[in-house]
C-alpha cells in the first residue's frame, strides 16, 4: 500500500544487491520491484512465459533471497522523529537497518510504518531485507493447524505442486490459477521511504459526503500518529477553501474531523452518464503534504423487497444505473511489469468498450493508489473484493489480527475515492465448502470458521467506512445467508458458469434471470500474434504440450473445440481455429449480456469474467496479455452500447427432456426486438429490420419509430420466425432523431454451421482524415465477423462486423500509447478475415 508523496520523505528506492547464498547468486535489483524481473534482466532465468519455462524457473520461489542497499541521510533528514515505511513487502521477510533487526513482515497487503528514530545515521546507512521461502512457511502453518484447511483446487491445474496460500497473505493467484502461471514472486512493490516528522505523521485521510440540494458537505477525517504529547498544525485545502487548525495530540493514534461545504458542486458520474470532475484535497501536516482527488457523488445500493424477491442495484446521484463491465485480475504475473502506462491502457480499453464498473477479484491484490486515481478519472466504478478466494482460511487470533490490520489500512487508504462502489468480503469462499472432501465432511465447523473472518470484515467496514455497503461474498444472497448463490437468480449477485463448466449451450444464458450477474464467462485462445510469442511453429496445435501449458483450466482446449462443433463448421487450420475461438467467445457473452440487459430493471448489472490476462494464455479475457483487443472486446463495445436494440428469441412451448431440462437448439416461435436505454434521458429511435439471405438478397420486415424512456427496456416489435426463409437472418439498424446511426446488430436463428455461407470479395481502401487513418471495407456478398488487423499497437473503431453488399463500413484506427499513425504506415500489414474463410 503506497503512501502519497510528500516533501518530508526520503525515497529509499533504487538499486539494491540481490543475493541467494544457497545458490551462489549475486546480481542487482531495482526496488520497488520483484526478483523474477531482476533475474530476467541479468539473464539468469529464461522468459517464464515462453514454452514450458514456467517449470524451469520454479526454483526461484523455492529459494531464500536477500536484498541489500545503501542510502545517505543528512543531519537535516534525521532531525526529528523518523518512520521507515515499507509497503507491499512480499511477503515473509525480516528487515534490518544498519545490521539491527527492526521488523518481521508476513502480510504483503499492509503498509509497515516502523519507528526508526535514533537508528538512522548521518551519512551512509544499510537497509537489508531477507525473504523466507513463502511456500515452506505456508505448509508449516497448514501442518500445525488443528484441523485441515485445504488449498484451492485451482493450484492443481498447473501441473505443479499445491501451495497453502490460505495461510499466508499474498495474492492467491501468484501460485497459479485456472488462467494463471505459478511464479510466486518475491519483492517489495510499494512505498520505500524514510519519513521525518517534528511530532506526528499522517496515517490516513478519509472523506465522507452528505449531498444537499445545491451543496455537498464534506466530513474530512484525519488520522495522525504522534510520537509524543504536544501540539501540531494541520491544514486542508479544497475548492479554494482552507481549513487550518492547531491540534493537541497524545502519543499514539489521534483522529480529527473537519467539515467543509462545497457550494454549487460539480457532480461526478460513472462513464457514459456524465462528467468526472475531481477536486484536489491537499493536506499539510507541518510540511508533510498529501493530495487526494475527490469526486462528489451520492452512491448507495438498493437491496429491498420487490415483487420478485429483493432488488440489487446501484443508485448514483438519484438514478438506478445499470452496471456494465468485467472482472479485473492483476495486470501481470511479474509485478514490475504492471506499470501505470500498462494499466492505464487496459483501463482506457474498458472505458472505450462502454464499461462503467470493474470488479477487483478476491484472488488478486489491492491495487496501487494510482490505479484508483485512474478509475476516478475515467469514471470506472470498482466492486472491491477483499483478498480471499475459492478456499477456506484460518480464523485463529494471529491470522485475524493480521487481516484486521490489512483491511483497516486498505479501507482507510481507499475510501475517499469516488470509484469505490462496494466492499465485498470474498470471492466464492462460502461456496467452496462444497468443493473439498474435508469441508464437505464437517460443513458446520467450516461455516463457523468462515463466519469468524467474514463478520470481522463486516465490522471493520461498518466502523471505518459506514457510508458504503458491505456485501458478504460474491456470489451471495445477502447478509448472514450461507446458502447457494450460484443457482438462485431472484436476489443478490449471481455467478453463472454452467455454459462453460457444464458445457451447456449459449441459449442456457436465457434460462436464468439474475438481479446482478457478477461472474460468468467463456474462453477463447489468445490471438495468433500472441501465440507466436510463446509457441514455436511446431507447437501451434491445441493439444501440444506448450499449448496445453498455456491453458490452465482442466479440459479447457477440448471444451473450446467441442463447442465450436456445435455452432460452426470445423476450422481448416490452427490460425483459423484461433480466430474462430474468439468469434465463439464473443458470441457466448453477447448472448448472455444482451438478454440480461433486456430484462431491465430485473437485471441491473453484468460483469463478465474477465477483462485482462496476467500472462499469454487461453482464457476468458477480452483483452490479450499486453492489452490488444480480442474480438469479444469489440463485441463488448456494441453489447454495452447505452442505447441498444437486441434480439430475444421467444419459445412458446419449451421442449424438455426426461430430467425436465430444456432441449437445446429449439427454434423460436418469434423474435422480440427489445430496445434498451441506459441513459437518464428519453430516447427516440427509428428502427429498420431487414431479413437478409446469406447470399445477399434482402427485404425490409419492419420499419418504425419508438420512444424508449430513461433507464428502460421495451419490446419494439415481434418478428414471427415462420416469416423467415431457410437461409435468412435478421439485420437491424437504429438511428436517433437526427438520423444518425446509433447501432447495428444481427440475429441468426440457427447455428452458423447450418447456413451455406458464400465466399465474399472484400475491398479495402485507406484514407487519412483529421490526422487519423480510416479503413473503408466493402463486400460483394455478406461477410460475417469481418475483422481487420494491422501490426501497429491500437484498435479499430469497430471490428468483427457484419458486412452487407452495398453497405460500405468505415473503421477508424485508434493507436495506443498516444502514438500517431498514417494509413501508409498500416496498409502493408493489413489483414482482413471473415467467417466463411475459416473452413
Amino acid at each position: 500500500m503506497a503512501v502519497p508523496t510528500h516533501n518530508s520523505a526520503l525515497d529509499l528506492g533504487g538499486t539494491f544487491t540481490l543475493t541467494a547464498p544457497a545458490r551462489d547468486i549475486e546480481t542487482t535489483m531495482n526496488l520497488p520491484g520483484d526478483v523474477h524481473h531482476a533475474l530476467l534482466a541479468a539473464n539468469l532465468i529464461p522468459d517464464p512465459y515462453f514454452g514450458e519455462n514456467e517449470k524451469t524457473v520454479m526454483w526461484v520461489n523455492e529459494t531464500a533471497w536477500s536484498v541489500e542497499g545503501q542510502f545517505t541521510a543528512t543531519d537535516a533528514d534525521i532531525d526529528g522523529f523518523l518512520t521507515l515505511t515499507l509497503a507491499e513487502v512480499d511477503c515473509i521477510a525480516t528487515v534490518f537497518l544498519n545490521g539491527e533487526e527492526i521488523a518481521r513482515t508476513d502480510n504483503s497487503f499492509v503498509r509497515n510504518d516502523l519507528d526508526v528514530t535514533g537508528k538512522v545515521l548521518a551519512g551512509e546507512n544499510t537497509l537489508r531485507i531477507d525473504f523466507d521461502i513463502a511456500p515452506d512457511v505456508a505448509k508449516a502453518r497448514a501442518d500445525a493447524h488443528p484441523f485441515p484447511i485445504p488449498f484451492t483446487k485451482n493450484y492443481q491445474t498447473n501441473g505443479l505442486k499445491g501451495i497453502h496460500m490460505n495461510f499466508i497473505r499474498k495474492a492467491a493467484c501468484h501460485a497459479g490459477w485456472d488462467w494463471g502461471i505459478c511464479l510466486m514472486p518475491i519483492g517489495v512493490y510499494g512505498t520505500m521511504s524514510l519519513r521525518k516528522a517534528r511530532l506526528a505523521r499522517q496515517e490516513s485521510v478519509q472523506v465522507d459526503q452528505a449531498h444537499g440540494q445545491n451543496s455537498v458537505e464534506l466530513s474530512i477525517k484525519t488520522r495522525l500518529f504522534a510520537f509524543a504529547h504536544g501540539e501540531v498544525e494541520l491544514e486542508h485545502t479544497i475548492d479554494g477553501q482552507v481549513i487550518a487548525d492547531r491540534l493537541v495530540v497524545e502519543k499514539g493514534e489521534n483522529v480529527f474531523t473537519h467539515n467543509v461545504t462545497i457550494k454549487d458542486p460539480k457532480i461526478w458520474w460513472p462513464a457514459g452518464q456524465g462528467e468526472q470532475p475531481l477536486y484536489d484535497l491537499t493536506t499539510n501536516l507541518e510540511g508533510e503534504m498529501t493530495t487526494r482527488k475527490i469526486g462528489l457523488r451520492d452512491l448507495n445500493w438498493v437491496v429491498e423487497k420487490d415483487e420478485i424477491d429483493h432488488s440489487f442495484k446501484c443508485r448514483i446521484n438519484g438514478r438506478d444505473i445499470t452496471m456494465m463491465g468485467a472482472n479485473w485480475i492483476p495486470a501481470d504475473a511479474i509485478p514490475s511489469r504492471a506499470t501505470p502506462a500498462v494499466v492505464r491502457d487496459l483501463l482506457e480499453s474498458a472505458r472505450a468498450a462502454n464499461m462503467n464498473m470493474l470488479r477487483i477479484w478476491g484472488g488478486g491484490q489491492y491495487e496501487p493508489d494510482w490505479f484508483y486515481d485512474l478509475c476516478d478519472e475515467l469514471g470506472i466504478l470498482i466492486w472491491h473484493d477483499f483478498m480471499f478466494a475459492c478456499m477456506s482460511y484460518p480464523s485463529d487470533r494471529t491470522f485475524l489480527k493480521s487481516v484486521e490490520t490489512e483491511i483497516t489500512q486498505q479501507v482507510r487508504r481507499l475510501s475517499h475515492h469516488a470509484c469505490i462502489a462496494l466492499w465485498c468480503g470474498d470471492n466464492e469462499v462460502i461456496g467452496s465448502l462444497d468443493w473439498y472432501p474435508e469441508t464437505k465432511a464437517d460443513k458446520e465447523r467450516y461455516i463457523a470458521n468462515y463466519d469468524r473472518l467474514n463478520s470481522m470484515l463486516h465490522r471493520i467496514v461498518e466502523d471505518e467506512d459506514p457510508v458504503r455497503r458491505f456485501w458478504p461474498s460474491s456470489p451471495s444472497l445477502g447478509y448472514m445467508d450461507f446458502s447457494d448463490g450460484w443457482h438462485s437468480d431472484t436476489r443478490g449477485d449471481l455467478h453463472y458458469w454452467d455454459v462453460w463448466h457444464s458445457a451447456k449451450s449459449f441459449e442456457a444464458y436465457r434460462t436464468v434471470n439474475p438481479r446482478f450477474a457478477s461472474e460468468f464467462g467463456f474462453q477463447s485462445f489468445t490471438s495468433m500474434n500472441v501465440v507466436e510469442t510463446f509457441a514455436e511453429e511446431k507447437d501451434r496445435n491445441p493439444s501440444s504440450p506448450v499449448m496445453e501449458n498455456h491453458q490452465r483450466n482442466a479440459g479447457g482446449n477440448a471444451r473450446i473445440l467441442e463447442t465450436m462443433t456445435r455452432y460452426f463448421r470445423f476450422p481448416r487450420d490452427f490460425e483459423q481455429m484461433v480466430f474462430l475461438s474468439q468469434i465463439q467467445q464473443g458470441l457466448a457473452i453477447k448472448t448472455a449480456i444482451e438478454y440480461w440487459r433486456s430484462t431491465k430493471p430485473r437485471c441491473m448489472g453484468t460483469l463478465y469474467w474477465q477483462i485482462n490476462d496476467i500472462w499469454p494464455v487461453a482464457s476468458w479475457s477480452s483483452l490479450d496479455y499486453g492489452g490488444q483487443w480480442k474480438l469479444m472486446h469489440y463485441m463488448a463495445r456494441r453489447f454495452f452500447n447505452l442505447v441498444n436494440v437486441v434480439a430475444v428469441p421467444q419459445v412458446t412451448k419449451v421442449q424438455t427432456n426426461s430430467r425436465g431440462t430444456p432441449v437445446e437448439g429449439q427454434l423460436p416461435d418469434q423474435i422480440a426486438l427489445r430496445a434498451i436505454n441506459d441513459t437518464g434521458k428519453a430516447a427516440s429511435i427509428a428502427l429498420e429490420v431487414t431479413a437478409v439471405k446469406v447470399t445477399g438478397e434482402s427485404r425490409v420486415v419492419f420499419s418504425g419509430n419508438s420512444a424508449v424512456g430513461p433507464d428502460a427496456a421495451i419490446t419494439v416489435v415481434d418478428i414471427p420466425f415462420a416469416d423467415l426463409a431457410e437461409n435468412e437472418f435478421l439485420y437491424f439498424v437504429w438511428k436517433d432523431a437526427q438520423g444518425n446511426i446509433v447501432g447495428e446488430n444481427d440475429y441468426f436463428p440457427k447455428p452458423y454451421k447450418a447456413y451455406e455461407l458464400v465466399g465474399a470479395d472484400i475491398r479495402a481502401e485507406w484514407s487519412d482524415r483529421d490526422g487519423k487513418a480510416v479503413l473503408t471495407l466493402e463486400a460483394d456478398k455478406p461477410a460475417f465477423f469481418t475483422t481487420a488487423s494491422v501490426d501497429a499497437p491500437g484498435y479499430f473503431s469497430d471490428n468483427a462486423i457484419t458486412l452487407l453488399p452495398g453497405r460500405p463500413v468505415e473503421l477508424t484506427f485508434l493507436p495506443r500509447h498516444g502514438q500517431s499513425v498514417r494509413s501508409s504506415d498500416l496498409a502493408g500489414s493489413l489483414k482482413v478475415q471473415h467467417l466463411a474463410e475459416t473452413f
